[in-house]
Formats: C-alpha cells, sequence, structure tokens
C-alpha cells in the first residue's frame, strides 16, 4: 500500500496565506522524514479554501527541497490551463526530478476562475477531453499540432520531451542526503531516517541499484492521474488508460461502483485485461487522517476545525454565470469525513484503510493531513502516520 498526504494549503479563519503555504511545505517534509509515499498538492483561485494557485509551480519547489518522496498535483485544473503550457511544466518537473512527478488533472468546477481566465464555460462543460487528448500528446509525442474547436496551431517540436530517459539523480550522493538531514555526515542514519513503505516488486522497479523504492516511470513520460466525479469522467480516463482519483466524499461502495464502470468503459474501449490490471493499482483514493490516542479525540480535533473552515473556504465559491449552487452543511460533511476515514487510533487508521483496499481494491491513498488546521498539529499528525499506522498495513 502506498499512502500520501493531501495538501490543500488550506487557510483556516484568522490565518494568513502565507502561514498556509508555510504550512505545506513543512508538512512535505515532515512526510518524507515519515516515511510517507507522496505528497498531492491542490490547486484553487480566489479562495481560502486553498491558496496554492498553481500545483505545477508548488510541485517544483517541494521536489527541490524533498530527495525520495513523490509530488503530484492533486489537481491542476485543466479547465483553465493551456495543455501545451501544463505539459512542459510537467515534462521540465518530470525530467528535473528523477521521475518524481505526478500530473493530476481534472475539470475543476463552474467557477468565476473561467471567466478570470478567459476560458469560459464551454471549456468547463464539454472541452476536457479536447484538452485532456491534447494535453497526451504533448507528454508522449515529439512533435504536436492541433485542429480542434478549442486549439488549433500547426505542428511544433516538443521541448522538452518528457519521453527521454529519466537520469538518476541523487541529490549530493549518501553523504549530501546525510548533511541535509543534519545527522554529521553519518550516510546510514541518513538511511534509517527515511522509513520507506514496502511496495509490490514487478517490472517497473528502479534498478537495483536505486535506494528509491517507487515504481520507475513509465515510457510515456509522467504518470496521469484523472480526478473522477461523474460517470463521464469514469469513461473519459478509462477510454485513455489512466488511472483514477477518487475524491474524498465517496465512500467504499462508491468507490467500487466507479471501479465497476471503469472496467466496463475500458473493456468497451478494446483495452487488454494485463494492461488493467496493471492500471488498477494505480488508482488514487483521497480521504482524511487523524489520528489520536482515542476515537473521540481525533474525531473532536477535526468537528473543532474543519466545519468553519468549510463554511470560511467553500462558502467563497463564486459561479461563472451565477448560477444556483448548493452546499453541504460543514458541520454534517466533516462527520461524514470521520465516518468515512481513518480517523481514530493508530490500529483504527489501519484497520480503515485495510478495509478499504480489501473492499474496493484501491492501495494508493491521498489522506489530508492538516484538518486541525495547526500547523505542530499538522506535523505531529503526519509522524504518527508515518511511525503508528504505516507499519500495520504490510
Amino acid at each position: 500500500m502506498r499512502v500520501g498526504a493531501f495538501l490543500l494549503s488550506a487557510q483556516f479563519p484568522g490565518q494568513g496565506h502565507a502561514e498556509a503555504l508555510e504550512r505545506t511545505l513543512s508538512a512535505t517534509t515532515a512526510a518524507e522524514r515519515s516515511g510517507l509515499d507522496s505528497v498531492w498538492l491542490a490547486e484553487h483561485h480566489f479562495v481560502p479554501y486553498g491558496v496554492c494557485p498553481d500545483a505545477a509551480t508548488l510541485a517544483a519547489l517541494l521536489l527541490g527541497r524533498t530527495r525520495r518522496i513523490g509530488v503530484g498535483t492533486a489537481v491542476s485544473v485543466l479547465s483553465t490551463s493551456h495543455p501545451v503550457r501544463l505539459g512542459e511544466q510537467a515534462a521540465l518537473l518530470h525530467l528535473t526530478s528523477g521521475g518524481r512527478f505526478t500530473l493530476g488533472v481534472g475539470r475543476g468546477g463552474p467557477w468565476i476562475d473561467l471567466t478570470v481566465f478567459g476560458t469560459g464555460p464551454d471549456a468547463y462543460e464539454q472541452g476536457f477531453p479536447e484538452r485532456l487528448d491534447l494535453l497526451l500528446r504533448w507528454l508522449r509525442e515529439g512533435r504536436v499540432g492541433a485542429a480542434g474547436p478549442q486549439f488549433s496551431f500547426p505542428e511544433v517540436a516538443v521541448v522538452p520531451r518528457a519521453t527521454e530517459p529519466v537520469l538518476p539523480t541523487d541529490a549530493g550522493g549518501r553523504e549530501g542526503l546525510a548533511g541535509w538531514l543534519g545527522l554529521d555526515g553519518d550516510p546510514e542514519a541518513a538511511l534509517r531516517a527515511f522509513p520507506r513503505q514496502r511496495h509490490d516488486q514487478g517490472p517497473h522497479r528502479r534498478a537495483a541499484a536505486s535506494t528509491d523504492p517507487r515504481p520507475a516511470p513509465g515510457p510515456g513520460g509522467p504518470p496521469v492521474v484523472v480526478a473522477c466525479t461523474s460517470p463521464g469522467g469514469v469513461r473519459t480516463a478509462a477510454e485513455r488508460g489512466l488511472p483514477m482519483l477518487l475524491g474524498m466524499h465517496s465512500g467504499d461502495e462508491d468507490k467500487a461502483q466507479m471501479l465497476a464502470a471503469y472496467r466496463t468503459a475500458w473493456r468497451a474501449a478494446g483495452r487488454g485485461e494485463e494492461q488493467l490490471a496493471r492500471i488498477e493499482r494505480e488508482h488514487v483514493a483521497a480521504g482524511v487522517v487523524q489520528v489520536g490516542d482515542r476515537t473521540a479525540g481525533a474525531r473532536d480535533e477535526l468537528l473543532r476545525a474543519m466545519p468553519g473552515f468549510f463554511a470560511h473556504g467553500l462558502g467563497a465559491h463564486r459561479t461563472v454565470d451565477d448560477r444556483a449552487r448548493t452546499m453541504r452543511d460543514p458541520r454534517s460533511y466533516t462527520e461524514l469525513l470521520c465516518d468515512l476515514h481513518p480517523v481514530g487510533t493508530p490500529r483504527q487508521c489501519a484497520d480503515r484503510l485495510l478495509a478499504t483496499a480489501e473492499r474496493t481494491g484501491i492501495r494508493r491513498f491521498a489522506l489530508l493531513t492538516e484538518g486541525s488546521g495547526d500547523r505542530a498539529a499538522t506535523l505531529h499528525n503526519i509522524a504518527r502516520l508515518g511511525a503508528e499506522v504505516l507499519p500495520q498495513l504490510g
């Protein structure tokens, strides 16, 4: 199982933008030290729900500050981004990080962002497949042109080309890593400071000489995952052979139904079973985690902070054309998240993750760790996730 931290860069009531962003930076280095597999960065505009407006830019910073952990976007919004520009960023991060970058994409929401960035409602309502296809061609081919309703341009060279072999990056070697950790140049201590999750062996493992436990990137450049919240999104991902990123609001039954719909769309597209089995190992489920000494204490920590954050953050969204919108009750939504996800003692958190894996087959998780809204509590939560929950997952 691969467990990562989902970081919203959330601005809780009373906090500043810099405070929210610094918590994300600290949480990422804490996640690496704690042995988590990855961090996943959200992207939002004009709302305190998340104050990072460009997940790929923040990913670049965090890839430079870390050595082993994977960094992904959850998600980069294609409805307001030019696919070629995003493809260039993804290729750059893929090649310069030794393959540690994953590009998560989605269509976002019907927000005023569409007006501000000039793409309009059509980019959100009908334009996602064309945008995704252009992005994928940019990541997989050497020359790309376009002749669609949204994008039309003559063929140009892809530079840098994401499909080129990724060169190893040792960030100064074992001694350099020890120095970065402040371990007096002891390379063995440096390795011990990074407890690593166990991963399935397979053809996508890196060469044996590497100390990186994550699978090597495939031949098509950086891995791409697609946020799926509807049958249409599931079909879009399956037809293109891409794994899904499933949202926090989905319970195990919802996940199982979406996975069944994915398999149906996959087979209808004429794709093979062997590739399906490989892709299904790459689906990611978003959730919430709060590790406590008692279940009631862990729940209380989230119920104290998250309802106010949801009211403050989600309530700030403004629709593109002032269309009507509905909003979940903040406290009821927080209680739902506590019921669905690993919130409780370390044993209960591990059991919750194992149960989801057994019921759905999903073995990759991006878990919101900053639900308390407090920097110190977030770092403590990440440390307990790494030290007390991960070892129980096998």
